[in-house]
């Protein structure tokens, strides 16, 4: 028997660009707090802000930071939330929204010159990926400051939309112009494996716009991308990439949706529960958010008995991100391009009261 689900909208007065959860603490007289990135143009100089959510009331903001353009990526570390900006700049402050503590690298020649949009991390480090083709390693410098080291400029070759740490040493990159790209600080901060992806019938030009890595099976990535594209790419087989959903797969894979892929995240959640059994599967489950409004799971063992994805919601509006609570993987946030924020909840006690 299938757990229940329960979802809940927050109708806010401003669009809602991204979402995550943060740590939970239990110092915190709040509950458990979201992150959203947000944008009013009627606001003036403050239109775009990171702002601080009760997840008990998400339309009470505790706390907000007033960022120089609209947000391009949101996450969170156990130690800083970070987000990046249309403008190039990266921006960090501790979990707690303490605005003294906070701390930036601005956008321009010596970092990005346009939207960061991939952004990950890993240990001790950030790693930033643009649109401009740059890839960069941020860190401390020892006084409080960011230093950020450039690793890779396409010049213009190639942009990037997403970046994933695989570990301290690995990560992953994509875009459009170069697929997905494996990187190993071991070997001079090289590309070390490339993928091209699985594209519709070569009629539409592929495009990466989220990876995620599973903590458990690191040589493993999830890649969502254009016209409904969800593939996995494993590093022990590169040039064999596995068809979760896509349009035009000559029938290996059905397509979760027909729209962009704009967030892919491995399912913590569903792999242990009863909701879809994965004991037959290679691949983990993969949850995942679309243009079209679609919240779903998608997973191997489906597609090999010829089953659709597992469809959590379907919106009027684009999903435009999603978070799954690591803490609490029956819950997930999603941002709906209709100036709301909703919440999921998974499990036999999904329908009862916060």
């Amino acid at each position: 028997m299938a757990d229940s689900l329960s979802f809940r909208s927050h109708p806010l007065a401003s669009s809602v660009d991204l979402v995550c959860w943060l740590p939970s603490s239990s110092a915190s007289p709040s509950g458990r707090l979201l992150a959203a990135a947000i944008y009013d143009p009627s606001s003036g100089p403050a239109a775009t802000s990171i702002r601080l959510l009760p997840l008990s009331d998400p339309t009470s903001p505790l706390d907000s930071l007033a960022l120089p353009s609209r947000a391009t990526a949101l996450r969170c570390s156990p130690a800083a939330l970070a987000a990046a900006t249309s403008s190039g700049s990266l921006h960090l402050l501790p979990p707690s929204f303490d605005s003294d503590a906070a701390v930036a690298v601005p956008g321009g020649a010596g970092f990005h010159v346009g939207p960061v949009r991939g952004l990950d991390f890993g240990g001790e480090e950030w790693v930033t990926a643009g649109e401009d083709g740059r890839v960069h390693v941020v860190g401390g410098g020892g006084d409080g400051r960011l230093v950020a080291r450039k690793v890779w400029d396409a010049k213009g070759m190639s942009g990037y939309e997403a970046a994933r740490w695989a570990s301290p040493a690995e990560f992953a990159t994509g875009g459009v112009g170069c697929g997905v790209q494996w990187w190993d600080r071991r070997k001079g901060d090289a590309v070390v494996a490339q993928c091209n992806g699985i594209w519709g019938r070569g009629i539409v030009t592929g495009m990466v716009h989220s990876i995620d890595i599973h903590t458990s099976r690191k040589h493993i990535c999830v890649v969502g991308g254009s016209s409904g594209t969800i593939f996995v790419w494993d590093l022990r087989w590169p040039q064999q990439p596995i068809p979760l959903s896509g349009v035009g797969l000559s029938g290996a894979a059905e397509p979760g949706c027909e729209s962009e892929v704009w967030e892919v995240l491995f399912d913590t959640y569903t792999q242990s529960s009863d909701i879809i059994s994965s004991t037959s599967s290679k691949i983990l489950p993969v949850m995942m958010c679309s243009e079209d409004g679609i919240l779903a799971v998608v997973e191997q063992a489906l597609l090999l008995a010829d089953e659709r994805p597992l469809e959590l919601l379907a919106e009027a509006c684009a999903i435009n991100s999603f978070d799954i609570d690591p803490q609490n993987p029956s819950d997930v946030v999603c941002a709906l391009e209709w100036e709301s924020i909703g919440v999921l909840t998974r499990g036999r006690d999904a329908m009862a009261e916060e």
